[in-house]
């Protein structure tokens, strides 16, 4: 940390000039003056699309030479109150601040590194303020500069943060998977290294640290991280945690555990793989064949867990997605709510939080293009005439579950008005309608007792799932409750 902080002085420095992210003091410390120093330059930073905005004491404001400093945040109280502490509760939102005292050869310099604002412009005191040239104005005054930074703040993302920074090249190529990243984007490694650095930069995958060095990007280490545990700890805990039970509850006998250590895109096959040679065999009925397959479809797996990945709220830490196998379900959890109500995830386009994390997956064929994926994981459950999966929102996670075989018979009312309304959803989106004859098919009815497909549509109806096509002609079939 010494010798990147040592090379960050001599880089801010080097500029010409004071910049609206970076102010010189040699021992000025008025309270006051930081805290709007601090909502200044963090609103500046994100309008320049700097990702963090600095206040170095112990420069020369005009020749910017290193000439050392008495300030020592740490021993600095305001009104009894340590001044740390009285600065975090002047600043709102909550900014993540940090003061590091460096030894540089010229002398000593402490640095307040303040990260750009994220998701609403920083206040002091309730006031924000923006810097322009060494004037310190309220932001409301610049009703442009306002514009600027919100339309800077909505496309900042988790995914653009840092993961690790102030690496030579030989560190960076080895804590990335980078063969994995030409391999999986189906490009040829290139035969230099200047070449391989430049594809991973294109891709916002690892951005350009200050000393000549590297940092690797969230993006960068959460797909392609040889070792998530050689990462922070809000890093390495979204690694994929795979549980199997031998029963159908957690109080049960665990059978197999895995942490997922790798990158999302670096580990995905492989857990893909682990997982389906885990299931048991089940037997399928296909139109002339009886065949012996796995138990759930992989196009499910696979759609449903690169989703997990997908979607999830990284913001929230200590928590990454989850798959748990008992003998008669699988259930696939992620952090963070759905942005889109549960029963219309089938038919209504996805709406991620980590966008180039879903555009790469997509690029690297690890899961559907936009809008195709969870159509088709209903699809191939009704090919297998398993259960209907179910998507819930609970206490602030995703949950999916897919469920093992069981007959008509031996599913809940629910479960078959639930099996219904995506059979019309599915049928709506391929032009068709859902009829008596189709849900017989569906769930294994035979034609026979098409009475008992009639009693699914007549509690599908009164639950409000699908609703009757054609009123004027009852035989037209049914629709979703949403379609029009």
């Amino acid at each position: 940390m010494l010798e990147r902080d040592i090379a960050l002085i001599d880089e801010l420095c080097g500029n010409p000039s004071e910049l609206p992210w970076l102010e010189f003091k040699k021992d000025n410390i008025d309270p006051k003056l930081i805290a709007k120093l601090c909502s200044a330059l963090s609103n500046a930073a994100r309008v320049d699309q700097r990702d963090y905005a600095y206040i170095l004491w112990g420069v020369e404001d005009n020749s910017h030479s290193v000439v050392g400093t008495r300030f020592n945040p740490d021993n600095e109280t305001v009104n009894n109150q340590v001044f740390q502490m009285w600065l975090a509760q002047n600043l709102s939102p909550s900014l993540a601040f940090s003061f590091r005292a460096v030894d540089h050869p010229d002398g000593r310099v402490v640095i307040l590194e303040i990260p750009a604002a994220t998701t609403a412009p920083i206040t002091a005191d309730s006031i924000a303020y923006i810097r322009i040239g060494s004037a310190t104005p309220k932001l409301a005054d610049y009703p442009e500069r306002f514009q600027k930074l919100v339309d800077n703040i909505r496309p900042f993302t988790w995914e653009k943060g840092v993961a690790k920074s102030f690496l030579s090249e030989d560190e960076l190529l080895e804590l990335l998977d980078y063969h994995s990243y030409f391999r999986l984007t189906k490009q040829r490694v290139p035969d230099n290294r200047e070449e391989i650095l430049k594809h991973l930069h294109v891709e916002q995958l690892i951005v350009k640290d200050v000393g000549g060095r590297w940092k690797i990007s969230n993006l960068g280490a959460i797909l392609f991280a040889n070792d998530l545990g050689q990462f922070d700890p809000s890093i390495a805990r979204k690694g994929i945690r795979f549980v199997a039970y031998n029963d159908n509850n957690k109080a049960s006998t665990v059978t197999h555990r895995k942490d997922g250590k790798k990158g999302y895109a670096t580990g995905f096959e492989g857990l893909v793989n682990y997982i389906n040679n885990l299931l048991p065999q089940n037997e399928h009925i296909g139109s002339v064949f009886r065949k012996e397959q796995r138990l759930f479809p992989e196009i499910a797996i696979r759609e449903l867990v690169a989703n997990a990945l997908i979607h999830q709220d990284m913001t929230i830490t200590g928590a990454g997605p989850q798959i748990e196998l008992f003998i008669d379900r699988l259930e696939i959890t992620n952090p963070g709510s759905p942005l889109i109500q549960t029963d219309r995830m089938i038919d209504l386009p996805p709406r991620s939080r980590n966008e180039a994390l879903a555009s790469l997956m997509r690029r690297m064929d690890m899961c559907e293009e936009q809008g195709s994926g969870l159509d088709k994981v209903i699809i191939s459950v009704e090919l297998f005439q398993l259960p209907a999966p179910k998507f819930q929102d609970d206490s602030n996670t995703m949950q999916v579950i897919l469920y093992a075989p069981r007959s008509f018979a031996n599913m809940t009312v629910d479960e078959r008005v639930r099996a219904c309304y995506q059979h019309a959803v599915i049928k709506y989106l391929s032009g068709e309608r859902l009829k008596n004859a189709s849900l017989c098919e569906r769930l294994g009815i035979d034609s026979k007792n098409a009475a008992q497909a009639t009693a699914v549509i007549n509690a599908a109806l009164k639950d409000g799932a699908i609703q009757v096509a054609d009123t004027e002609h009852p035989r037209a079939g049914y629709l979703p409750w949403w379609a029009k």
